[in-house]
């Protein structure tokens, strides 16, 4: 069996790249064989990284199981014309790959993620060219263009909002099998006219190996950031933009004068100046803006929290389910959601993804409500026993439910299914 990969990014470019080595390990594991075609990585590296890899046309990984081909492409960069423009290039150069090269042609299933939203149409088409029709596996990470709506990048029923409704439908259409990370998702694409069989729910899952919980007396970044282990600490961790709402952090603080708890907020992203600006107007001065940290120490910063925020605009929860919820829970800390109604409603407050329940997991509010949003927060400050709890329960369902070997697993046998057509 041999997989063909098709992608934009390549190495650790790639977000949530420890599940994508995971995965290409049980691969491996399991015999495959995997050719990559992708352009030379240029996102988060140094300028050395980058001209070392310049100077890489194949790579190989996983003891010779997987081959990546690499071609030169200009970097993305921040703006986004230029990204698109290098997107569509990409995807230009990965078709003619796919359908032409014979290391592409040698392989008998595709595996292709959802970022671009293109990628998927592009991957499509090579299918369909290819007289073999090698079937398509597609790894659905984020719904477009509902997540464009959901940014307020498009309107729904505009042009943008059509454009990308076709591409999707062309995409869901010409895909054998769709791997989706929640029952919210599989019901969104249902509901758009996706066949049940077609869809495989496989959660994101978290390195509960490496991502542990910290206890506070051991944890540096009180230290560091000069924070007070005793007050009740709320963390948020992660992107400053429209979707994730993080104005519900800023208003809620606006209700706790010296109640004895600090909100403290990692991140960077469009808000950034508009929440710092707020911070300092305002005089919130129980709410703290610090810089994004390093993968390597997110044990050490979720677990600064004694619960911690996940939070989206409303009408967004339909076509997102943020992986730093697992992450949290993976740090034994109770998770205070501010979201639209749905599968992480009932994990949180006690259901599981599979298996029995391990208990309430933190506390759900609705998107954009503050007075419910700031009653979680005190509810946990008045009972820190209820809090602890909650936070051991998270651990429990990771380990029970996330684990990369329940994932792993689950993206091999979706494979296999395809090497019996063979």
């Amino acid at each position: 069996m041999k997989i063909l990969g098709l992608s934009s990014y390549y190495g650790s470019t790639v977000a949530s790249s420890h599940m994508g080595r995971n995965r290409n390990q049980a691969f491996a594991d399991e015999g495959f064989d995997m050719v990559l075609y992708a352009p030379t990585p240029s996102r988060g590296l140094s300028k050395e990284e980058i001209n070392r890899y310049k100077k890489i046309r194949v790579e190989t990984n996983f003891d010779g199981h997987q081959v990546v081909h690499l071609y030169r492409m200009f970097s993305e960069g921040k703006n986004p014309v230029q990204r698109a423009l290098r997107y569509t290039c990409s995807a230009f150069i990965q078709f003619f790959k796919g359908v032409f090269a014979k290391d592409a042609r040698s392989c008998d299933v595709m595996f292709i993620s959802s970022t671009p939203p293109i990628q998927g149409a592009m991957a499509g088409l090579v299918k369909k060219c290819r007289r073999d029709h090698i079937p398509m596996v597609y790894n659905l990470q984020d719904i477009f263009p509902d997540s464009l709506v959901g940014t307020g990048l498009a309107k729904k029923g505009g042009l943008l909002w059509k454009i990308g409704r076709v591409i999707e439908n062309f995409t869901y259409r010409n895909a054998d099998k769709i791997i989706v990370i929640s029952q919210d998702f599989k019901r969104n694409i249902m509901a758009k006219g996706v066949p049940e069989e077609k869809i495989e729910v496989i959660y994101n899952w978290v390195d509960a190996d490496a991502v542990q919980p910290v206890a506070k007396e051991e944890n540096p970044l009180y230290e560091e950031f000069g924070l007070s282990r005793e007050a009740f600490t709320v963390v948020y961790a992660g992107n400053l933009g429209n979707a994730q709402n993080i104005r519900i952090i800023l208003d809620a603080a606006k209700r706790f004068d010296d109640d004895g708890v600090q909100f403290v907020i990692f991140g960077t992203g469009g808000l950034e100046e508009d929440i710092r600006r707020r911070i300092a107007e305002e005089g919130l001065t129980n709410v703290r803006l610090l810089p994004l940290q390093p993968y390597e120490r997110v044990s050490h910063v979720y677990s600064l929290g004694d619960a911690c925020v996940v939070s989206c605009k409303e009408g967004l929860g339909g076509s997102a389910m943020p992986s730093k919820t697992w992450t949290i829970m993976s740090c034994g800390r109770p998770v205070i959601a501010s979201f639209d109604e749905g599968e992480l409603k009932e994990i949180i407050e006690g259901a599981s993804a599979g298996s029995a329940s391990v208990g309430p997991c933190g506390v759900f509010t609705h998107a954009g409500k503050v007075e419910e949003f700031a009653e979680a927060v005190r509810s946990l400050m008045a009972d820190r026993d209820r809090c602890e709890q909650m936070g051991r329960n998270a651990r429990a369902f990771i380990l029970e439910n996330l684990t990369k070997e329940v994932g792993t697993r689950k993206y091999v046998e979706v494979i296999k299914q395809f090497e019996k057509e063979i």
